[in-house]
């Protein structure tokens, strides 16, 4: 009893400890908290054959594919391109891709990311946000912004994760979708927690 005593205060600056990590932990799962509160980066969904081996052999020991989603360029803007930003180090202008590997690159990036695409904006950062919406709310929000370019069911059938919505809707933002910062936040929040890839909908 003397024992457990004289370890009593011990055991109470153990509790508090842990107490408060798990208050830590709940703030960290919380949709606030989670949000990424660096700039949004699009997402490339990796070509397939040729124009894989070309970029595996020549691109991905310097950069990932991402960043070409930045830009909107015709086949001399895309060529200007590599010839300024690849060349070889080890002879001073040599161009880094063959003209077989730069053809077939320059196919597969104007057909992606040709003058009419729309690049993905650069300056994105998502908001804070303290509220959140309801299905009613966000259904509004979606109606009132996408249905001018497409029907919702390529919403409700669709299931990604809230940084995967988050790309899609800014993509939609920057083609014209009518919608403020803090709802596009607030509708990838709803669409990450209704139509999450872990969701039941």
């Amino acid at each position: 009893m003397k024992w457990m005593f004289h370890k009593a205060p011990v055991w109470r600056a153990l509790l508090v400890a842990v107490a408060g990590l798990a208050a830590l932990a709940a703030t960290m799962a919380s949709p606030v908290a989670a949000q990424n509160r660096g700039a949004t980066r699009p997402k490339v969904d990796r070509p397939d054959g040729p124009v894989w081996q070309v970029i595996r052999k020549n691109c991905t020991q310097c950069h990932g594919i991402d960043d070409y989603a930045f830009f909107a360029l015709d086949r001399n803007g895309w060529q200007s391109l590599l010839e300024t930003k690849h060349k070889s180090p080890l002879a001073e202008g040599t161009p880094v891709l063959s003209d077989q590997d730069r053809n077939t690159l320059l196919d597969w990036l104007v057909s992606k990311f040709g003058p009419t695409s729309t690049p993905f904006p650069r300056t994105y950062v998502p908001p804070e946000i303290t509220e959140f919406f309801s299905d009613p709310e966000a259904i509004l929000v979606l109606n009132r912004s996408c249905v001018s370019c497409h029907n919702l069911d390529r919403v409700m059938k669709s299931r990604y994760s809230p940084d995967e919505w988050r790309v899609i809707a800014v993509q939609m933002k920057a083609r014209g979708a009518n919608i403020t910062n803090e709802d596009l936040e607030r509708l990838v929040e709803w669409l990450g927690r209704v139509k999450g890839t872990n969701a039941n909908q």
